[in-house]
């Protein structure tokens, strides 16, 4: 997230207009030189690079001759079925090398899904191969599961076993589960402090946990790990740069993996992720870049980043990404109670209005043919809402869904990076919304480094317009580094926003209980994250009833 502005204003979404042809272009880059990846970069994240079908042999490299303990990002497990999860694992020795310490050749590595955390009852086994081409990591999408029930696993190669890990499924489909909680998370600037979230939510008794972006950030970071500010340990200046290449990301994400507490949330939780900006670069709009870098040589980055980010994360083949293409927004149900409709509001955006400055809304955030979804992931989303038998429908999703005023007044600022930049294109979802008869609509949000409860109006400038839905905003992971409480610009904010009911500056999570009466949001937020160990409490919590629309204070 970033409030300044950096780009030249666009009259037209020109991103759209140019895609095909830059996509055309961008597949045979892997022949040309940028100067901001080198060519052999530029051939590996555009082309399929699919390992060879068959083991060629002596291509294998022995579990057993791996000196170190190669499980050092820890496991994860992902997007729950009622009859499937996805486990993830990647062999890294040396985490902070490039390659993790491995040379370029693949590893067998077994693996285990057992009913119990001792493995007494093992229900599913298998052995993968682990293959340099996808930075050794293991996507393992295990099917004919029972529903809604817990399992454990982990992975061995040589004589090396991971850590054990938790995971779920969702009840069956036509299932009327009675209840659900689940975390939100945000937004973790590695640099700006500690992940004790992370710790606390791996403590907590939720049974999923939803990544609404930025889970790391391309920026640099310094040796002593910003404002970590270690003291007994030393980065290697390879993370003192901003993350471009296919390496770097590489790199980035086993930074941020080898931190103990995400990986304790990991390996307790099964995680749903999608991203924001970061995960590539701040403020990206489709093609176009934060600083209007040409729009063949930021396809090439995307491409790039958008690999790392599926190699390691806990997504099945269907989110494999195609260069610089991957289908992120995808559906998960829990039963009758919930579907959650995950979306991906930087892939297809059209161009930030007004050069992505705080701006007033005018004729640009309204223009029709400007979207934040694009059209087929719009038409994805309402028609899935119509085809809909879930009692609550759930929008995880990156940046901020109601108006959002950051000055009091007629003409008052708002940001252009959220929805707030392209009202025509929510108000078609509202629309679509209410046509497909959604009653209870709850949109969770992250981007922006504070907690935030928001009524969804029908008309933001009417506080008296009917309330259609609740949007709950996870503050950060640690973005922002400790916060506060009562941010300095809150009373301006609760002024300018009546439909704004809570609004606090601290890093934390978002937990959500849902039922068939209600939802719950508790927010809660830790103390500091610039130190270690800080302890957590509730903020806040608040309700809002099945069938009646509107937030009220726990």
């Amino acid at each position: 997230m970033a409030l300044a502005g950096r780009r030249r204003p666009l009259t037209q979404d020109t991103s759209s207009r140019h895609d095909p042809e830059l996509r055309t272009a961008a597949r045979h880059f892997g022949r040309r030189r940028f100067f901001t990846v080198t060519a052999a970069a530029a051939a590996l994240a555009f082309s399929a690079n699919l390992p060879a079908r068959g083991v060629a042999v002596g291509k294998e490299l022995d579990g057993a001759r791996i000196p170190s303990d190669p499980f050092t990002l820890g496991v994860a497990s992902g997007d729950p079925l009622p009859d499937s999860v996805v486990l993830w694992t990647r062999l890294a020795p040396s985490p902070y090398e490039p390659g993790g310490g491995l040379p370029s050749q693949y590893v067998g590595v077994q693996w285990e899904l057992a009913s119990d955390e001792r493995f007494a009852t093992v229900v599913r086994w298998g052995l993968a191969i682990a293959y340099p081409e996808y930075n050794h990591s293991l996507h393992i999408e295990i099917e004919g599961l029972d529903p809604g029930r817990v399992y454990y696993y982990r992975f061995k190669t040589g004589s090396w076993i991971s850590e054990t890990g938790r995971t779920r499924t969702a009840p069956a489909t036509t299932a009327a589960a009675a209840k659900l909680t689940y975390a939100a998370v945000a937004c973790q600037a590695y640099h700006d402090g500690y992940f004790t979230v992370h710790r606390h939510l791996a403590q907590d008794d939720v049974d999923v946990v939803f990544h609404l972006g930025d889970y790391l950030y391309e920026y640099a970071v310094n040796s002593a790990g910003g404002a970590r500010d270690y003291t007994d340990r030393k980065l290697p200046a390879l993370y003192n740069r901003e993350a471009k290449t296919l390496e770097d990301y590489r790199l980035r994400y086993a930074l941020y993996k080898s931190d103990p507490d995400l990986q304790a949330a990991h390996a307790r939780h099964p995680f749903v992720v999608t991203w924001d900006d970061h995960e590539t670069e701040n403020n990206y709009a489709g093609a176009i870049s934060e600083n209007n870098d040409p729009p063949q040589e930021f396809l090439l980055r995307r491409a790039a980043a958008y690999r790392a980010h599926w190699e390691n994360q806990p997504l099945r083949g269907a989110q494999q990404p195609s260069g610089p293409d991957m289908q992120l927004y995808r559906r998960l149900q829990w039963g009758t109670l919930a579907q959650f409709d995950v979306l991906d509001t930087r892939q297809y955006r059209s161009d930030q209005a007004y050069g992505d400055t705080l701006h007033a809304p005018g004729p640009e955030t309204d223009d029709p043919a400007r979207t934040l979804t694009g059209t087929t992931q719009e038409n994805w989303l309402i028609d899935g809402w119509r085809a809909s038998q879930a009692l609550w429908n759930v929008l995880p999703q990156q940046v901020c869904f109601s108006q959002r005023r950051f000055d009091v007044g007629p003409d008052a600022r708002t940001s252009m990076d959220a929805w707030d930049g392209y009202r025509a294109s929510r108000r078609r979802v509202l629309d679509g919304m209410k046509s497909a008869g959604i009653d209870n609509l709850l949109v969770m949000t992250g981007d922006v480094h504070v907690g935030y409860a928001f009524d969804i109006k029908e008309d933001f400038d009417d506080p008296a317009s009917k309330t259609l839905g609740t949007e709950i905003v996870a503050t950060s992971v640690a973005s922002g580094k400790d916060g506060a409480d009562r941010p300095g610009n809150w009373d301006t904010y609760m002024k300018a926003n009546p439909h704004l009911k809570f609004y606090n500056g601290r890093r934390g999570y978002v937990r959500v209980s849902l039922d068939r009466e209600k939802a719950r949001a508790d927010f809660r937020t830790v103390t500091a994250v610039t130190t270690p160990g800080a302890p957590v409490s509730t903020a806040a919590s608040f309700v809002t009833e099945a069938g009646n629309p509107g937030l009220e204070p726990v």
